[in-house]
């Protein structure tokens, strides 16, 4: 909204005032048209002609944000209380793998860089630790601060055994095959001939000559779970190359028996109501609408994506929070169950039957 009005400062300053609060109202003698844009139209007067310039601009504070619009349902129905908060986490710490020769269930995390793997991580495992940490080294870099193959077996509470869940985090995925990890490399992984610390470089793929290389990898060498991780905040930018590569890679590791589920990051970002209250981001439609487009991007139902908020400039933990990090860790769990049933031997199967 722009006045035209000449006044003093102090006048105008009362006029934002009022403005925002909703109780400014124009005096009788001085009510002007308000254009929707400064107006370069010249006013003549009795001694000279004037060009007339607005003399104060207000911008609207309340222009719409992605998530303004909350549901009165939500779309997913969560438990958000303490006491969920504790069954998830009693739930992820007991969990074992069904299949006795592997003692750890290996999920991988693929995503562009700075799509939060790393950070997602971290965040876990400060739920388990009480307190904000940076367990998985966290970077600004435009290229990505993970170059190598690290796991990060998830701590248990003080005093608890480790779980046997191990989240894996490597180079950040690129476009094509000349940055980022490559389609080779990646397979490599899943496949578990890659070593740990092995340094990625798409100037050397990841061949039977590498240090370490794994030529006959074991079961428990394996990934067993792939989860890729998207940015909310960057979803509608991302390169058209980069839905290429997901698709490549999602056709791939399905050929390899194993199941994929995806993260949906930074949804505090998108949505003012969820920044404000975590606990809102199921009633949210803009991120409803953003897990549909990630669908699309990934090639996956939106079933198979949870939406998560990693922890960053935070220093206590926030039990809302807590909880979508550890529901999408119960959500990866479940698809790494179905890869152990489906790798059972028939007379394990029919044991456990």
């Amino acid at each position: 909204m722009i006045l035209t009005e000449t006044m003093n400062f102090g006048q105008a300053r009362q006029a934002s005032t009022a403005l925002k609060s909703g109780t400014f109202k124009f005096p009788e003698s001085n009510v002007f048209s308000v254009p929707d844009a400064p107006s370069t139209e010249k006013t003549t007067t009795a001694n000279k002609t004037e060009e007339s310039k607005p003399m104060f601009a207000f911008k609207d504070c309340f222009s719409s944000t992605l998530g303004a619009v909350l549901m009165e349902s939500p779309w997913r129905e969560m438990d958000w209380t303490a006491e969920h908060r504790k069954t998830l986490m009693e739930k992820i710490t007991s969990y074992k793998p069904s299949c006795q020769e592997v003692p750890q269930a290996r999920v991988l995390l693929l995503g562009p860089v700075g799509s939060g793997k790393s950070s997602f991580i971290s965040s876990v495992q400060s739920v388990f630790d009480g307190r904000v940490i940076n367990r998985a080294m966290v970077g600004s870099s435009s290229t990505g601060f993970t170059k190598k193959l690290q796991s990060f077996p998830i701590r248990g509470q003080k005093g608890e055994e480790p779980s046997a869940l191990v989240l894996c985090d490597v180079m950040g995925l690129g476009e094509g095959q000349t940055t980022g990890l490559t389609l080779h490399d990646t397979l490599a992984v899943v496949k578990g001939h890659a070593p740990e610390g092995h340094k990625f470089s798409p100037e050397q793929p990841v061949r039977s000559e590498t240090a370490g290389y794994m030529k006959k990898p074991s079961l428990r060498d394996k990934m067993h779970c792939v989860v890729f991780v998207v940015d909310a905040s960057k979803l509608t930018s991302y390169h058209k190359g980069l839905g290429i590569t997901f698709q490549q890679l999602r056709e791939h590791i399905s050929d390899l028996g194993v199941h994929q589920v995806a993260l949906l990051t930074h949804v505090d970002q998108v949505c003012q109501e969820t920044a404000r209250d975590v606990t809102q981001v199921y009633k949210s439609s803009a991120i409803q609408k953003l897990i549909t487009e990630a669908a699309a991007l990934l090639g996956m139902s939106p079933s198979y994506i949870v939406p998560v908020r990693n922890y960053s400039c935070e220093l206590a933990l926030e039990e809302g929070t807590d909880v979508l990090l550890l529901s999408a860790v119960d959500h990866i769990l479940q698809y790494v169950q179905l890869y152990f049933q489906d790798h059972l031997a028939p007379e394990t199967k029919f044991q456990s039957s």
